[in-house]
C-alpha cells in the first residue's frame, strides 16, 4: 500500500495569472518540501495543458511525485506519476487500463456510497470531500465534515484523502478523523513556500 504525504498540494491553473506564476508556486512547494503535487486545469485546451505538464515535471525533477488531473492521456504523455479521476471522469478501472498498474491512481468522492463503490476498485488512494465549503469548485457537491471524513475511515483501509475548504487552521483536525492526507488548493496561494512549511509543521 502507498504511503501518501500529509499534505497534498493541487496545482489549478484557475487560480494563477499566467503559467509562470503557477510554475513558480510548484517550485516554491517543492522546496518547502512538498513531495507530491497535483496539476489540475478543467479548461479543456490539451495542448496547452500537456505543455504545461512538461514544463512542471522538467523544472520539479523526480523528487516530486506528479499527478495528473482527469487527463490520462496527459498523464502518460508527460510521464506523470499517476493520475487522480473524478465521479464525472473515466471510471477508475477505464484509467487504470491506459496508465497501467504500476502509476497511482486516486478517485474523488463525496458520499459513503462513492467510497464503498471506488473502494472495489484498484484505486491506490480516495478522496472525500469537501469537507468544508470550499470556493474552487463553481458547483460544488454537499459538504461532508468531519463526520464525513471519519465515516469513509471507517469504510476503506486505503490511503484517504481530504479535500474541501482545508486551511492552516482546520487541517489538524481532518488528520484527526481520520484522514491520510490533507488535499489543499487556495490556503497555499499566499506565498506558497511559506504556507506550504507551515502546513507541514501542523500535520507533522
Amino acid at each position: 500500500m502507498l504511503q501518501l504525504p500529509r499534505l497534498y498540494p493541487i496545482l489549478d491553473a484557475a487560480c494563477f495569472f499566467d503559467a509562470a506564476g503557477m510554475f513558480a508556486a510548484a517550485e516554491a512547494l517543492a522546496a518547502a518540501g512538498c513531495t507530491l503535487l497535483q496539476y489540475r486545469d478543467k479548461s479543456g485546451n490539451a495542448r496547452r495543458m500537456l505543455d504545461e505538464a512538461r514544463v512542471l515535471r522538467a523544472r520539479l525533477g523526480p523528487s516530486v511525485k506528479l499527478i495528473m488531473n482527469d487527463r490520462a492521456d496527459i498523464c502518460l504523455a508527460a510521464q506523470y506519476d499517476g493520475l487522480h479521476v473524478g465521479q464525472d471522469d473515466l471510471s477508475p478501472e477505464s484509467a487504470r487500463h491506459i496508465i497501467g498498474p504500476t502509476r497511482w491512481l486516486g478517485v474523488s468522492t463525496h458520499n459513503p456510497e462513492q467510497l464503498a463503490e471506488a473502494d472495489k476498485t484498484s484505486a491506490d488512494y480516495l478522496a472525500i470531500g469537501p469537507v468544508f465549503a470550499t470556493s474552487s469548485k463553481a458547483n460544488p457537491d454537499p459538504v461532508v465534515g468531519l463526520a464525513g471524513v471519519r465515516r469513509a475511515r471507517e469504510l476503506t483501509r486505503k490511503p484517504l484523502v481530504a479535500i474541501g475548504g482545508i486551511t492552516r487552521a482546520n487541517a489538524r483536525s481532518v488528520i484527526e478523523a481520520g484522514a491520510d492526507a490533507v488535499a489543499v488548493i487556495s490556503d497555499l496561494l499566499p506565498d506558497p513556500r511559506k504556507s506550504a512549511e507551515e502546513f507541514l509543521r501542523i500535520l507533522r
